[in-house]
Formats: C-alpha cells, structure tokens, sequence
C-alpha cells in the first residue's frame, strides 16, 4: 500500500528537484478528504488547464467554479516553470476512470487503451495541472517542460516509482485529450533518464520507455492517397494507425476513427493539422490532408514518433 507522504515531504522533494515552488495559502490543509479517501497513491497524473495567465489559472485551481469546487489539483505548473501548490490530499483533478490503466500503472507496465469509467482517479492519483489553453496551438514553453519532468520525477524519486507511474489525464478517462501538445511517451523517456542517469545499479524489473515509432514518409503519403477510394478496405501501411493516434492525441481525430484505414476522415483531420500553427499554418493545395515532411515531423515531434524519408 502507498500511503501518501507527509505535505512537508512532498514540498521537499520538489524542492530537492530544482524547483522553484510558490506557497499558496494553507494548501497543506485544502482537500476534499471529506469526499472520501486519499490513497493509497499509485502515479502522477498531468493535465493541461485550458486557461491564459499564471494568476487566474492558480486561482480557478484553488478555488474550482461551478460544479466542480477546489481545488483541482495538487500543483499548478506555470509557463514560466514555477510550481504553485493549492492543496494536499484528496482533490478534484482526475475523476473516474479505466481500471484496467490503474492496474498497468500499478504494476508499471505499459498502459492498455481507456475505455470505461469505473475507478475513483482522485483517490489514487497527484495530480498537477500544466498552464496552456489545450488547442494544439498554445506553445509548451522549454522551463515549463522541464519543470513538469521534475515535478512528476520528484514524486516517483519520493515514493520509489519510475516513469511508467506517470500518465496524461488522456489516458486515464475516456473522451480526455490533455495534456494535449507534448507526447506522453516522450515525457515518460525524460523522467526515467532524470530518475536514472547513470542507469540501474542492479537489474531492474521496470520495463524500459516504448521506443518511438518510426513513419515512413513515402508509404503514409501512398495510404493516403489510395486509402480514402477503396472505404473498408484493410490496413495498407501499419504506420497510418500512429498518425491517427497523434491526431486523436491532438483533438482532431475522433477515437472511433483511428483504425488504420486513412480515408476521408483522416484526410480532413490532418488537413486541420496542416493549416494549424503548430502543423506549419499552410493554405491552399498545401493543406489538402496529405502529409508533407514538415507537418508530418511536427505532428510527431509534438506526439511521440519519428519520421523516415
């Protein structure tokens, strides 16, 4: 059983990370125990805010609004890389979820696919709310990066976790996107090299961070354009379905889609990346669904692959 540490231990372990944390009020004593339990603990939980400005978003994480009160999770991440702390114990950040995934968290093994809502988040789970307005546009500033691989390293280091303990809210409940911007495999390969520098003084039992997928270019662009004629037909290239995953990932591809077949559906979504900032912000015949290197490498920078000529 992992009982949750003392506020004073938490605070320490982040400051022991290198970070710098702001006080807000009596966090140690704002929760929502009265709800029901905190713990035992099992991982970290990221989430994105959909908010602008540090102030406002600390303020609506320690008070909550309407039909959801405060406060909504244990730290918010600033742009600027500090961390404030709202509250301790039992808070309103991760709801219900997919039991399966607390079990693979549990465990730290590779998360299977959310698909029910069953399991109490809030009692099993910190949680740290990451400043960005969750539109796949609002950038994801270096500092702040590197402060959320410290947050949620300084709390697996303090309850003897590694990587495969922290998961985004996207995969914990069904019909979540954040944090949408970053990928979550890549932020897990981060905080295990921060956890483990030098690598493991004995063999070690916890499975190594997924390798990045790799797209070829070339027969992506060939799905693409024969895919979306033959509706129905099978799966052409095995890289489609980690395009579609980024997409979905991204908030511009229904679940229900990413099937491998890169049809009309698909062509569209990627199209919106295309003419998205973040995709290249291109127009015309250049935003017509079919991949190009650029947008192609920037979706898989921003979602966890690597692309092939």
């Amino acid at each position: 059983m992992a009982t949750p540490p003392s506020a004073d231990a938490f605070l320490k372990a982040l400051k022991d990370e290198g970070l710098t944390v702001v006080e807000v009020g009596d966090w140690r004593g704002h929760n929502r125990n009265h709800k029901g339990p905190w713990g035992p603990v099992h991982g970290v939980m990221l989430h994105h805010t959909v908010t602008k400005g540090t102030a406002r978003t600390v303020e609506i994480c320690r008070k909550g609004y309407a039909g959801l009160p405060g406060p909504l999770c244990h730290g918010v991440i600033a742009k600027d890389g500090r961390v404030h702390l709202v509250g301790y114990g039992r808070t309103n950040h991760a709801g219900l979820g997919d039991d399966d995934v607390l079990r693979a968290v549990i465990a730290e093994k590779n998360l299977p696919t959310d698909n029910e809502a069953s399991t109490d988040g809030n009692r099993h789970f910190f949680g740290f709310e990451c400043e960005n307005l969750g539109d796949g546009q609002d950038p994801w500033p270096a500092v702040q990066l590197e402060a959320i691989e410290k947050a949620a390293a300084a709390v697996c280091r303090l309850m003897g976790w590694d990587a495969p303990s922290v998961l985004g809210h996207r995969e914990w409940q069904p019909g979540k996107v954040d944090p949408r911007g970053f990928g979550m495999d890549d932020m897990r390969v981060w905080i295990h090299d921060r956890l483990n520098p030098k690598g493991p003084s004995k063999p070690s039992t916890t499975p190594p961070p997924p390798k990045r997928p790799v797209v070829d270019l070339s027969q992506l662009v060939a799905a693409a354009r024969s895919n979306p004629k033959a509706a129905g037909q099978p799966v052409t290239y095995s890289g489609v379905k980690v395009v579609e995953a980024a997409l979905v990932d991204a908030g511009l591809l229904a679940k229900k889609f990413s099937d491998g077949h890169y049809g009309t559906t698909t062509v569209t979504a990627y199209a919106t990346w295309q003419r998205s900032a973040a995709g290249g912000g291109y127009r015309g015949k250049d935003a017509d669904g079919i991949p190009g290197k650029a947008s192609l490498t920037a979706l898989g920078r921003a979602h966890g692959f690597t692309v092939k000529d």
